[in-house]
């Protein structure tokens, strides 16, 4: 038996289709806009200048991103991901012509843990130089593969029955929450070490506006840190409590790899003088080992000096007076992007005129490094830091 159709139904059912798409990207585009606006980004919601024509352009000081958002309505890997592949390619290519970073975003009705790993995996296999986000309709948000986003990261609201492990979401040792710690810390370290406001806090909106971040981040910092029994306030100021198992675990969460270059200077020869001038320049933080002999407090010497910046795409066009090392010969210095600038450029102190990482971040970073790391690490925790890290308690 033949059948007709009617053309001009398929039409109007196509173009019915087309139009429920259309709104439900605008409609995604107004929700992500109104999220980074939240989050202190200054949002340019109709970007457009010749072919480059992003869904959205996102700024916070000297960090840009263009964004290109899909929806996908239910959150099911065999629809989101395609879009997410989608989002990559254009975000890939309209930073190549407005020379930031890109950001491809999804956003579904519910995203579940499964599928949360799902695209995680896809961005470490197929997509580790964009960022890639994943927002649901019901107020949870993941970025992943940017230090930089990952204070919008937001577990989904409880509802008993539902998967529970959206709550990695709310990762306890994300870039902001590392530096509210370090302002809970503060008190107990000298301003030579750590800078920080120093005071007593009895709530979490005393912690936001010392730490200046805003009212909910403070919020969700705090009632975590409560919720794994390593807050107390019992009425007075707040005090963080199960130190050693705390530290253990912000040590295991710093403990992730990130972009570096190995560098020489152009003009060989310099030493410190010449270090600092390049620090300065690419507006960087000195680290490690060269960071610990600077606040004397160093043990180790003869390691290659680090400094950490907070987008290793945005030193490229600083190089005048640096060179890639060459294969098989030792590099000078070191180039890393911080996994998490916020707390390590907020907790910077200033010697000589150049930012070096803080006593906790230097303590955090060469726990993990193979060069004598340990050693430094543990000359810290007994001279240094044994009240801080509860090995008084």
């Amino acid at each position: 038996m033949a059948v007709v159709y009617n053309m001009a139904t398929v039409t109007d059912s196509v173009s019915i289709m087309a139009s429920s798409l259309n709104q439900n990207n605008v409609a995604a585009d107004a929700h992500l806009a109104s999220l980074f606006r939240e989050h202190g980004w200054a949002v340019d919601a109709e970007p457009a200048e010749k072919d480059f024509r992003p869904d959205l352009v996102i700024s916070k000081g000297s960090l840009h991103y263009v964004v290109e958002i899909k929806s996908a309505g239910e959150g099911r890997p065999d629809r989101v991901l395609p879009l997410l592949s989608q989002a990559i390619l254009e975000a890939r290519r309209y930073a190549e012509l407005g020379v930031m970073s890109p950001l491809a975003v999804v956003q579904v009705n519910h995203a579940s843990s499964s599928l949360l790993r799902k695209v995680e995996q896809f961005q470490r296999d197929y997509a580790r130089d964009v960022a890639v986000g994943l927002v649901s309709e019901v107020g949870a948000s993941q970025f992943i593969g940017s230090p930089d986003l990952e204070s919008m990261n937001v577990e989904a609201p409880h509802h008993p029955g539902k998967d529970k492990s959206v709550r990695k979401a709310s990762d306890l040792f994300s870039d902001l929450n590392q530096w509210m710690l370090k302002v809970l810390l503060a008190p107990e370290l000298p301003e030579g070490l750590l800078n920080a406001p120093r005071g007593e806090y009895r709530s979490a909106s005393d912690l936001a506006d010392a730490a200046q971040v805003s009212a909910m981040s403070a919020s969700r910092f705090v009632r975590r840190l409560k919720e794994d029994g390593f807050l107390e306030d019992a009425g007075r100021s707040f005090q963080l409590v199960r130190r050693r198992e705390l530290f253990h675990r912000w040590q295991s969460a710093a403990v992730r790899s990130s972009s570096e270059l190995r560098m020489s200077y152009l003009i060989p020869g310099g030493g410190a003088r010449q270090l600092h001038k390049v620090v300065k320049r690419l507006d960087g933080c000195i680290g490690l080992f060269s960071a610990a002999d600077l606040l004397h407090i160093g043990h180790v010497s003869g390691v290659v000096p680090y400094v950490y910046v907070r987008q290793i795409s945005a030193a490229f066009g600083d190089w005048s007076d640096l060179v890639p090392a060459r294969d098989g010969e030792p590099a000078q210095i070191i180039l890393k992007q911080s996994n998490a600038p916020q707390s390590l450029f907020r907790g910077a102190v200033r010697v000589d005129d150049v930012l070096v990482s803080d006593v906790l971040q230097i303590w955090l970073d060469v726990s993990a490094n193979p060069s004598r790391g340990a050693e430094q690490a543990d000359l810290l925790k007994h001279k240094v830091l044994s009240n801080v890290l509860g090995y008084s308690e």
